[in-house]
């Protein structure tokens, strides 16, 4: 983060001018204070809400929502709820998506967002801190969709307590050769969800006495296709697994395809679970964890909309339950 020396230089003034400033003392004159706030912005430094600009404070009925994909079931099936949450309230969404590091920083960018937005909505995508600060510096209602924080609202899912609940599924309908196709924790985007699910399932293996085979540890995307190709490659190992929780459903459905190109049925080879219930689940017959992600997106809207109408009202740490759908890709052992 930059620092007032570097603010001092861009705005041609002092440092000394620089920290009364941003401190709102009052010997400052207005166009000074202006020239140092919009290089303060521009360095990218958290500035205090009562110091931005007149502009930011008009309301704009608008709410932005950043998500790193809008093409990913869950992504789309969140942006969809918040859509139509704000659309009931008369209000409009502006997307701000990315697919860089780079572009993730211009995203997060306190000048990007200033006066164009009355809230914001991050879809599971944990900020850094310095992120936070650039975002909370707004002084506007923020809301996290997937993930948790003390910092502000937030709606969730608990990923490792679904985990649990499918791997014990599996244990008890007899399967003790398990193995799991985790999603990449991609370091651009900070992903939380692989690595609860993936602590979910060891800590029930463990509670039952089943040791994790890493041989069986499936690394592929939450898509179909890096999945199919992952598992086109777990498929040369001489010793197979009995069952395979998957991630995501979506990784299920690369799983499966993979599966029938070897000749492979599913359960009468090999069991598959999944993880969402996507809306093709059911036509693929398959077990899953069902989160609600659509009403997560509802419920972040909401969020954010009750803190628009009460700035000083409490924030909200919210988290939803999911549900065991049991279908017909389980095989029970005898």
């Amino acid at each position: 983060m930059s620092g007032i020396v570097e603010i001092a230089k861009k705005a041609g003034v002092s440092p000394a001018t620089v920290s009364r400033a941003l401190r709102g003392m009052h010997h400052v004159n207005e166009r000074t204070r202006k020239k140092i706030i919009e290089a303060a912005q521009l360095l990218d430094y958290p500035i205090r809400p009562d110091l931005l600009p007149d502009t930011s404070k008009a309301r704009t009925n608008t709410i932005g929502v950043i998500a790193p994909f809008i093409s990913r079931w869950y992504f789309s099936q969140a942006i969809a709820g918040i859509e139509q949450a704000l659309r009931e309230a008369g209000m409009d969404l502006l997307l701000y998506n990315f697919a860089q590091v780079e572009a993730r920083q211009r995203v997060f960018h306190q000048k990007k967002l200033v006066g164009k937005v009355d809230g914001l909505i991050v879809i599971s995508l944990p900020p850094t801190e310095k992120e936070f600060d650039q975002i909370l510096g707004l002084g506007i209602p923020v809301s996290l969709v997937g993930t948790l924080s003390d910092r502000c609202s937030c709606v969730s899912i608990d990923d490792v307590s679904g985990a649990e609940v499918i791997t014990q599924h599996l244990i008890d309908m007899g399967h003790r050769d398990i193995a799991i196709m985790v999603g990449q924790n991609a370091y651009a985007y900070n992903f939380e969800v692989a690595d609860q699910r993936l602590s979910g399932f060891k800590k029930v293996l463990a509670a039952n006495g089943i040791e994790f085979n890493p041989a069986w540890h499936i690394t592929a995307d939450f898509d179909s296709r890096t999945s199919e190709l992952a598992m086109d490659e777990f498929l040369r190992q001489k010793k197979l697994p009995t069952a395979i929780f998957c991630e995501s459903d979506e990784m299920a459905y690369g799983a499966i395809i993979s599966l029938r190109k070897k000749g492979l049925r599913v359960p009468e080879d090999i069991s598959i679970v999944g993880y969402d219930d996507h809306e093709y689940a059911k036509m693929q017959g398959l077990t899953t964890i069902a989160q609600p992600v659509k009403f997560l997106g509802q419920l972040a809207a909401s969020q954010v909309m009750a803190r628009i109408a009460k700035p000083d009202s409490p924030l909200a740490q919210m988290k939803v339950p999911t549900s065991l759908v049991i279908r017909e890709s389980v095989k029970k052992l005898t």
